[in-house]
């Protein structure tokens, strides 16, 4: 007889082990569930980072290190530290680094949103893609992207949302609430795709997300919707006092 699972041994939802429970699929999940589109948002996240004198970018919950292959490719005098929870999703962005010859342009590193081990104004930019709705602190993680950004630097943040409006709404919130997780748990695990839909959900709207940004300490520059609002690109600064 089989006993039955110790929920209370399960990583919690959002957590590094979580994700690790995933991550071999995690990149043909995107793939699937998104369309496709996915890479087409991490592209435009890059290209928002600055000119082409970009030198030092921190990439936070890089993941399978998607965003920081854009980056690297975008700018290719850059260096990029890849930083993320959960060491399985790492060791597929270390494989996918590899093949691209870019293990030594990017530094993969173990670690959370908020707390960096990182100087003051050490980056000329931060980006955050997909990650920024699974951190349990967001306003002290947003904090640390102003520290560590220098003045006139730029932070990116690219989130999943629910459209409200518009013709295609309704069909794009039945996708993220019904076809994500079922096709998640289908092909991966239904515990990790039913918390994907539920967090979009929670997610906060794009405008009160915005004045969670400038509350932090940042100054939103632009919100940008993506393929009709199902995700939304914050371009921001540091705003400093003195």
């Amino acid at each position: 007889m089989v006993d039955p699972p110790n929920r209370a041994s399960e990583p919690l939802e959002g957590s590094g082990g979580m994700f690790d429970g995933i991550a071999a699929r995690y990149d043909l999940l995107n793939r699937l569930l998104s369309l496709g589109i996915d890479q087409n948002w991490r592209h435009a996240t890059a290209g928002e980072l600055g000119d082409a004198g970009v030198s030092r970018v921190l990439d936070l919950a890089t993941g399978t290190g998607d965003l920081a292959i854009q980056i690297a490719m975008k700018y290719p005098d850059a260096r990029i530290e890849a930083v993320d929870p959960s060491p399985r999703m790492l060791d597929v962005a270390r494989e996918k680094l590899g093949t691209r010859g870019l293990l030594h342009r990017v530094h993969l590193e173990i670690g959370v949103a908020e707390k960096l081990p990182y100087p003051d104004r050490h980056f000329d930019a931060v980006s955050i893609a997909f990650g920024i709705r699974n951190v349990p602190d967001r306003a002290r993680a947003l904090a640390e992207m102003g520290r560590v950004t220098r003045s006139g630097g730029r932070i990116a943040i690219l989130e999943l949302s629910e459209p409200q409006s518009g013709l295609l709404g309704p069909i794009a919130r039945f996708h993220v609430r019904t076809v994500v997780p079922w096709l998640g748990g289908l092909l991966s695990g239904s515990r990790e795709y039913r918390y994907l839909q539920r967090s979009i959900a929670a997610f906060p709207p794009p405008s009160e997300f915005a004045r969670m940004m400038q509350q932090a300490g940042l100054n939103v520059l632009r919100v940008v919707p993506l393929t009709f609002g199902a995700c939304h690109l914050y371009i921001a600064e540091p705003r400093r006092t003195a």
